[in-house]
């Protein structure tokens, strides 16, 4: 898949910079395991900015959006949220892997092995 370039809103630069200097324990787990292309050679960023939002990881070639999410996702109000946010980046061709933050912190290797099984079938 050819690398697609997707705007980003430039207000959010310094937000992004901000959220990369304060990860949550999670995100500093999966980016140690996501940093300098160590799943089968793709390149990851961080607290990326898309459009006019963040997301936690992701990899311009794949156009993989990768979010943890943590407890207070499960608000009503936060839940609604990312599935507009979803929506409106599936449409710009972002597709994305969730996971929560205990299954990061808890089971690592099977999210790192559900990341190897998605871009082995979608690369």
């Amino acid at each position: 898949m050819a690398r697609h370039i997707i705007p980003y809103n430039p207000i959010l630069k310094k937000l992004a910079r901000e959220l990369r200097q304060n990860m949550t324990l999670s995100e500093v787990l999966l980016w140690n395991q996501l940093k300098q292309g160590q799943l089968l050679g793709y390149d990851f960023d961080r607290q990326r900015p898309i459009d006019n939002y963040i997301v936690d990881f992701y990899c311009k070639d794949l156009r993989l959006a990768i979010e943890i999410d943590g407890s207070y996702h499960n608000a009503e109000d936060v839940a609604a949220n990312d599935i507009i946010r979803q929506n409106r980046l599936e449409s710009l061709g972002v597709r994305f892997l969730r996971f929560s933050d205990l299954e990061v912190k808890k089971d690592m290797i099977n999210v790192l092995i559900s990341i190897q099984f998605w871009i082995e079938d979608n690369a």
